[in-house]
């Protein structure tokens, strides 16, 4: 047995651990120009002027929907409208966008309604704006994001492009999600909000994704989503989704289901955004839809193999390595195995490195990645059961 246990930590794990961070080393290499390489930029005088609305749905955002909005409207190059729905809020929120409105006819403010039984808020809020959209194209924005001033000229060129798929030789996008800079304050932000990068460009293929219609590489960030009246009425609109709290997987998914095929690219100069705002937020955010996303059963184990197989896992392969170094039976075991942790820990630390030069993250947050992932994937867990015992987190002041 104890023969067996040393293969174990010195041939099978440390072979099994680099492999898995090779892989999402490898995996990252090949997403990330394709991620931050697209073909967006200011329209020529000669391009017809777009014409968009930007629906905001805001929920006590007192402390940010002033920013946001005015984000929008510093736009140039472009015809807009911003509409913001107030949902219920109890702070001044509904005041701010108020005296906005007065000052600048572009902007509108819709009151929120009693929830219907079956919805989530933010669902049925974006659902309520597309009725209210005079214009053609549509932003969904989340309240805390604030937009750069030509963010709007290049996600509508964007979106107005087409790609080659499997189906087709001339596929458009139907729907267009960027992934704004995420401001992080505190430690707990500046390891887990990097994730969602990490996640993304290790382990969703990109090419695949932008070849083929299938749900299965459905993916976006519900922050900023980008699309047009027809295709998204074509989805089923958010009332496709209305019970969901993760939009930013199920829309893409959505409208693929419909044969229409979805986008999601770098917007680290589009737009910013502070997605939560100190350890608690962090915590109770990434609860409240994990099992909608990876913490569910078909998912959960796979991604815990991956994440702490590829991170985690090598720190205590080398640990045990290093205390056998006295093992005069098994030294050529022994340096295999370190050699093999070593570079498992370099191949798993190099995507957080490149990803906070890139998109402007933590620096703190990459030394820590260990960290990071054993911190994430212990709250899947928590969630996963969570889930099984029908405990829902709530949020701003909604278990729905």
């Amino acid at each position: 047995m104890d023969n067996w246990f040393v293969f174990l930590m010195l041939w099978v794990l440390p072979t099994l651990s680099f492999l898995l961070a090779f892989i999402a080393s490898i995996m990252f290499a090949g997403n990330l120009p394709q991620f931050t390489r697209w073909r967006g930029g200011q329209l020529s005088p000669e391009d017809e002027q777009p014409a968009v609305s930007v629906l905001i749905p805001a929920r006590d955002e007192e402390a940010g929907i002033r920013q946001s909005v005015q984000s929008v409207l510093d736009n140039a190059g472009v015809t807009l409208e911003v509409v913001v729905l107030d949902d219920g809020s109890t702070d001044a929120t509904a005041h701010i966008v108020r005296s906005m409105s007065d000052e600048d006819p572009r902007v509108r403010l819709l009151d929120g309604i009693d929830l219907p039984d079956g919805w989530n808020g933010k669902q049925h809020a974006c659902y309520r704006l597309s009725h209210a959209a005079q214009y053609d194209l549509f932003l969904f924005l989340d309240a805390d994001v604030r937009l750069t001033p030509t963010a709007l000229q290049q996600l509508a060129r964007r979106q107005a492009q087409s790609i080659q798929s499997a189906n087709t030789l001339d596929t458009p996008i139907s729907l267009l999600s960027a992934f704004p800079h995420q401001e992080t304050g505190t430690l707990l932000e500046k390891l887990l909000i990097p994730m969602m990068h990490y996640i993304l460009l290790c382990y969703l293929p990109f090419s695949r994704m932008r070849s083929s219609v299938h749900p299965a590489y459905a993916s976006g960030c519900g922050q900023l989503f980008f699309t047009d009246r027809d295709s998204y009425g074509r989805s089923g609109t958010h009332k496709a989704i209305r019970a969901t709290r993760h939009d930013g997987l199920r829309l893409p998914m959505v409208y693929r289901e419909h044969g229409m095929l979805t986008d999601c690219v770098d917007g680290t100069g589009l737009a910013t955004c502070r997605m939560y705002t100190g350890p608690t937020a962090v915590v109770r955010g990434l609860l409240k839809n994990a099992s909608e996303g990876i913490a569910n059963p078909r998912l959960l184990l796979p991604f815990t193999v991956l994440l702490g197989g590829a991170s985690v896992l090598p720190y205590f392969l080398l640990a045990y390595a290093l205390t056998r170094q006295s093992d005069t039976a098994t030294p050529f075991a022994i340096g295999f195995a370190i050699l093999l942790s070593l570079s498992a820990i370099f191949l798993s630390h190099l995507p957080r490195w490149v990803a906070a030069r890139k998109f402007r993250q933590s620096v703190i947050g990459a030394l820590l990645h260990p960290l990071s992932i054993a911190i994430f994937l212990l709250l899947q867990w928590i969630a996963f059961f969570n889930h099984l015992t029908g405990k829902q987190i709530a949020w701003r002041g909604r278990s729905t």
